[in-house]
């Protein structure tokens, strides 16, 4: 299929990233070799993988480093290694590796996920290199592509914040997954539009909310969502960068008179913290 034509109504930087995961495709089927990409984010993984159906593309594997990864990379390969899948995840742990932090006592519960990837970024590392943070009370794992793991290692420990901190590159079977929170909690809308619905998940205006998603900062089961008048149904995933991500896991019945039963409605959120987007 022409490359022109796959990559017709999207967005430059949805371009550039389809075009390398074509590059990429091509890359293992002409050398027969096993590829990788960097870490993808939620959406972009949807955008690949409607590409790679378009291009009835099946070989390849979406691996994170565990089982419920927000980011994750694509491991592509050839018909030659079908096998793989029965042994992917033995041929996945050579693609990533972890930063295992641990704090002394005196830090412990002090830094979160924003502070971590903050120190990662003012290291200079882009935040494609880096996938999910997972934060302990004493510390954090670090999921990163092997290419930046030993410069990571190095230089983390010259930041003032973890001079006392022990830090070292480790496996990724070695991994220490932190179970996600949730809270669970209702809202009143007046109706099930997108702004009014971000509205309440973020506690601003409604012209607060309109800033959030005209700047293509929500999203709806992983595609980004810039109109307003959006109808939110029952078990959509909405993802606010910065914010948080929210489930709405039933929509419940009147809350007024009859007449205002289509006006007023009490939604539950499911809020999953501690793995905020950003």
């Amino acid at each position: 299929m022409n490359k022109n034509i796959l990559l017709e109504g999207k967005n430059k930087e949805e371009q550039i990233l389809l075009s390398k995961i074509l590059d990429k495709v091509d890359e293992t089927i002409k050398r027969n070799k096993i590829t990788n990409t960097n870490f993808l984010d939620e959406y972009e993984q949807v955008l690949v993988k409607e590409l790679l159906q378009k291009i009835k593309f099946k070989n390849y594997i979406l691996y994170g480093g565990y089982e419920n990864a927000e980011r994750k990379v694509i491991v592509f390969y050839p018909e030659k290694l079908e096998f793989i899948e029965d042994n992917k995840e033995k041929i996945c742990n050579n693609i990533l590796e972890i930063i295992k932090i641990k704090l002394p006592n005196e830090l412990n519960g002090i830094y979160n996920h924003k502070n971590y990837l903050g120190m990662i970024m003012k290291l200079g590392v882009k935040r494609e290199k880096v996938g999910d943070i997972q934060v302990r009370n004493n510390g954090a794992d670090i999921i990163i592509l092997p290419e930046v793991s030993k410069f990571l290692s190095l230089n983390l420990s010259g930041l003032t914040r973890l001079k006392k901190a022990i830090i070292e590159k480790d496996s990724i079977e070695n991994l220490e997954v932190v179970e996600s929170k949730t809270e669970k909690y209702k809202i009143i809308v007046s109706s099930l539009r997108l702004d009014l619905i971000v509205s309440e998940l973020v506690r601003k205006s409604r012209s607060q909310a309109k800033e959030f998603i005209i700047n293509e900062r929500v999203f709806i089961n992983h595609k980004n969502e810039t109109k307003l008048t959006k109808v939110v149904k029952e078990e959509d995933l909405i993802t606010i960068r910065g914010k948080g991500r929210f489930r709405i896991s039933k929509i419940l019945g009147k809350t007024r008179e009859r007449k205002n039963y289509f006006r007023n409605r009490k939604i539950c959120i499911k809020c999953k913290e501690l793995r905020k987007n950003t």
